[in-house]
């Protein structure tokens, strides 16, 4: 396989997720077909970005630019995804774009930042709840921004969140698996007594952990979590990925070796929906209906089409998602999607 053939590959199976962050569909077939490698991945998509910051300074009202500076953060984020030279400084970029747009879009949000976190906290002011969301492995918040759309929607706040080793924080730090000592830090910061937590791919693990240590925790959702991982069996770009993210491959196995939720799922005393993909086999990555299976209030929602974070099936998870985290934390009942199960 040539460069350029080994490039159409990464781009063929980066495009749900890449779609899932919201760039627009024709605009990544454009600018993916023509790649003569994957290390032209992280330049054509900050160029992208560079075209939709270059549109908001001549857009010709404040919420056109803030949509135009909105696009920007997306693929800026989905410039990191082949994890080139640039990934950090990309990673910096994307999180200036956002600041900008929700400056635009969204003046009462508010940016949060503390020890092991950064974010921005939306939504409306008298909301009688607030939401955390966490990413992932090589994630960031402004992957999910849909997520962080839907929850305002339905009357709760939201705190989308980078922690150590991820987005904005991810040039400074590394990834730590004890990641419910930083969300306490996060609702210690938002002065919260109780909040809903969700968590998407590694963040599922981080989120379902959490939900077991913290009492604060009221409703919990998870997609694409692991349950377990087995070092020796994952595939080596996410090793690669873990030792970047751990600082070294000793600190990543670590990380990995404590990555297992048998004890900490029979913890979870909120009510937690758990999402996964049909299509979801990664070697070493046990999913989530073990998770579901122990936890006494859980719920699980398998979508069979689904792949990684389900960005090609949005439409089946994501709005019962919302609903499960807002209607809880108002303390309504709540119907499950159907094709789940408790």
């Amino acid at each position: 396989m040539d460069a350029a053939e080994f490039a159409a590959e990464f781009a063929a199976a980066q495009r749900s997720r890449a779609l899932g962050v919201g760039v627009d569909p024709h605009e990544y077939q454009r600018l993916t077909e023509g790649l003569g490698s994957v290390a032209d991945w992280e330049t054509a998509c900050a160029s992208a970005a560079q075209g939709h910051l270059e549109r908001a300074k001549n857009a010709g009202s404040s919420r056109s630019a803030g949509e135009y500076l909105l696009a920007a953060a997306r693929w800026f984020h989905v410039a990191t995804l082949a994890h080139g030279p640039g990934a950090h400084r990309a990673a910096a970029e994307a999180d200036r774009a956002l600041g900008r747009a929700l400056g635009l879009l969204e003046p009462g949000a508010r940016r949060v930042t503390g020890e092991g976190f950064t974010g921005w906290l939306r939504g409306p002011a008298d909301a009688p709840a607030t939401v955390i969301v966490v990413p992932g492995l090589d994630s960031a918040k402004e992957e999910f921004l849909d997520v962080t759309s839907a929850l305002p929607a339905r009357g709760v706040a939201v705190f989308a969140m980078d922690g150590p080793g991820q987005g904005a924080l991810a040039a400074g730090s590394t990834l730590t698996a004890r990641y419910e000592q930083v969300v306490g830090r996060v609702a210690d910061a938002l002065g919260l007594d109780r909040f809903g937590v969700v968590g998407l791919s590694l963040g599922g693990y981080f989120a379902a952990r959490v939900a077991a240590l913290d009492a604060r925790v009221a409703a919990a959702a998870t997609v694409s979590g692991p349950f377990r991982l087995d070092w020796a069996d994952l595939p080596d770009p996410v090793r690669d990925i873990l030792v970047r993210r751990c600082g070294g491959a000793d600190a990543a196995r670590a990380f990995a070796a404590e990555v297992d939720l048998t004890a900490l799922a029979p913890r979870i005393a909120a009510p937690l929906l758990v999402v996964d993909g049909g299509q979801d086999v990664i070697p070493g990555v046990v999913n989530g209906e073990p998770l579901a299976r122990s936890a006494p209030h859980a719920t699980y929602l398998n979508v069979p089409h689904g792949d990684h974070l389900l960005g090609n099936a949005r439409p089946d998870w994501l709005p019962h998602l919302a609903d499960h985290l807002a209607g809880h934390l108002a303390g309504e009942s709540v119907q499950s999607p159907a094709g789940a199960r408790a």
